[in-house]
């Protein structure tokens, strides 16, 4: 999500996203959500981040926008990860959820999960 390397804070992490926002004007460019709670402070559920979460995915839709963690960094734990994403953001839900949850990145790669 264009997070510079070593932020720290929401206000820092997100210094960029207008310039990502303008890259989904491009149908072949998708955005990663991978370790958004390792440049937050605020504990989970990270309400921070919310509003950025929100306008990545208004801008890339659920087909372009895919869910990642890297646990290796993170200060909370592997459920805090998951369930910020499917517990915590209410516009998330249904298949919109299932797309950003591994759905789309599966469709994007051309992986065929059911087989």
């Amino acid at each position: 999500m264009a997070v510079p390397p070593g932020t720290d804070g929401a206000e820092s992490a997100y210094r960029n996203l207008p310039q990502l926002l303008a890259l989904a004007k491009h149908p072949n460019v998708a955005v990663k959500a991978t370790g958004q709670p390792g440049y937050v402070r605020d504990p989970y559920p990270f309400p921070s981040i919310h509003g950025a979460l929100h306008r990545m995915f208004d801008a890339f839709g659920p087909r372009r926008m895919f869910w990642g963690t890297d646990i290796t960094r993170m200060h909370c734990t592997w459920r805090q990860c998951v369930t910020l994403f499917t517990e915590e953001l209410p516009w998330l839900k249904g298949a919109d959820l299932d797309l950003v949850m591994g759905q789309a990145f599966c469709d994007w790669i051309g992986w065929n999960a059911a087989a």
